[in-house]
């Protein structure tokens, strides 16, 4: 397990927004590019903003 990897775990953020998601109503999910985990908060999920993986720049919905 990389370092990325581990920070990922113990401090995961929306990757649309950068907020703190510990404890809140997320989704967490693979890159479908490159399977490195991504975690949304409710509200981007909810409002269908962008996101892009920070491996492989995949955009999705």
């Amino acid at each position: 397990m990389s370092q990325s990897d581990s920070e990922q775990r113990h401090a995961r953020q929306c990757v649309s927004c950068g907020i703190n998601i510990s404890g809140m109503s997320a989704a967490t999910f693979s890159c479908p590019e490159c399977g490195t985990e991504i975690s949304r908060c409710a509200k981007c999920r909810k409002q269908s903003n962008l996101y892009e993986c920070p491996d492989c720049g995949f955009m999705g919905p």
